[in-house]
C-alpha cells in the first residue's frame, strides 16, 4: 500500500489493470522512473516522516483520511502527546461524532487535509491532551475554551453538515461566545471582491512582484501570506535552495552550487561552525567568490 494509509500505489493500479480493456497505456519504465524520484525526495524530508511502519485496519474505527493519519500522528508528536496515540484515534471517533459524523476527504496529491478534517483532528488533540470525554464536552461546551476551527466550524464556516448540526451542542458552543450563526452555504452571503484593488494594495506594500495568483492565496490566507512574504523580506527567496540545503546543512569543507537566476550559479562552501552558545546566534564562515563570509 501507498504510504501504508489508504491508497494503493500508482504501479500496482497500472500493472493490476494492464491486460485489461481499462490498461491505462502508462510504461512500467515510466512508473519506475517515478518512484525512483519520488523515493529519493522521501529521503530528503524523512525528518518530517511520522514512521509509520506498518497498516493500521483501526482505519475501520476512527474513518481518518489516509494522509491525515500521518499528518495528524507528526503534529501530535510535536505537541508532546506522541504516547497518546492510541487515546487520540479513539478521541477522534468521539469528535467525529460530537460534530455530527461529517464528511472528511484528504488530497493525496499533496498529502494534505480538508478542512472538516483538520477540525475533527484538532478536536481529538484538544480533547486528549485535556482528558475530555465525550459527554464533558456536551454537558460544559457553554463552558469550555474550545479550538477556534472548532468554533468555526460550528458557527457554519465550512457550510452545513448533511443531517444538520448536533444540537443543543452547537448552540450551546457558539451564543455563549456571541459568535455569528451562519445557515446555508456561507459563500452565498459574502460580498463581491475587488481583485485589483487588492492587488495595488499588495503592490504598495510589498512590490511590483505580486502576481494574481499570490491575490489569490492571500485572499484565502491573508495572515499567512503576510508571514511569508515578510520571510522573503527577510531572508530573500530561499526556493533557489535545493532542498537538502534548505532543510540541513552541508559537509564542512562541502561545496554548494546554487542557481539564482539564469546564467548566474553561486558556488558557497562551509568553512567553519562556531561553538552554540546559549541565548546567542551559532556563526558559521562560508567562502563566495574568493572571499570569506
Amino acid at each position: 500500500m501507498s504510504g501504508l494509509t489508504s491508497q494503493p500505489s500508482m504501479g500496482a493500479v497500472c500493472m493490476a489493470l494492464e491486460q485489461t480493456r481499462l490498461g491505462t497505456g502508462i510504461r512500467y519504465a515510466d512508473i519506475q522512473a517515478l518512484n525512483l524520484y519520488w523515493s529519493q525526495v522521501c529521503m530528503l524530508y524523512g525528518c518530517f516522516e511520522a514512521n509509520v511502519r506498518a497498516s493500521d485496519s483501526s482505519v475501520f474505527d476512527h474513518e481518518m483520511p489516509g494522509g491525515q493519519y500521518t499528518n495528524l500522528m507528526f503534529q501530535a508528536s510535536q505537541l508532546g502527546l506522541g504516547t497518546q496515540w492510541t487515546q487520540i484515534k479513539q478521541k477522534y471517533i468521539e469528535a467525529n461524532e460530537l460534530c455530527g459524523n461529517i464528511i472528511k476527504a484528504c488530497n493525496y496529491l499533496f498529502n494534505s487535509v480538508t478542512p472538516s478534517s483538520k477540525v475533527v483532528g484538532d478536536f481529538a488533540q484538544w480533547m486528549t491532551s485535556n482528558s475530555f470525554s465525550k459527554q464533558d464536552v456536551i454537558q460544559r461546551a457553554d463552558q469550555l475554551d474550545f479550538p477556534s476551527s472548532v468554533v468555526e466550524f460550528f458557527q457554519g464556516y465550512l457550510g452545513q453538515p448533511v443531517g444538520g448540526f448536533p444540537e443543543p451542542l452547537r448552540s450551546n458552543i457558539i451564543r455563549i461566545r456571541n459568535k455569528p450563526r451562519i445557515d446555508g452555504r456561507p459563500g452565498a452571503t459574502m460580498q463581491p471582491l475587488d481583485f485589483k484593488k487588492i492587488k495595488s494594495e499588495l503592490r504598495s506594500k510589498f512590490g511590483k512582484h505580486i502576481t494574481d495568483a499570490d491575490v489569490t492565496s492571500y485572499v484565502m490566507y491573508p495572515k499567512v501570506f503576510e508571514e511569508y512574504q515578510g520571510f522573503l523580506e527577510k531572508y530573500g527567496d530561499l526556493s533557489v535552495l535545493p532542498t537538502r540545503y534548505f532543510l540541513g546543512r552541508p559537509a564542512t569543507g562541502e561545496e554548494m552550487h546554487i542557481l539564482i537566476e539564469k546564467g548566474k550559479t553561486l558556488v558557497i562552501c562551509l568553512m567553519a561552525v562556531g561553538p552554540v552558545v546559549e541565548g546567542r546566534a551559532q556563526y558559521a564562515t562560508t567562502m563566495m567568490a574568493g572571499s570569506l563570509w
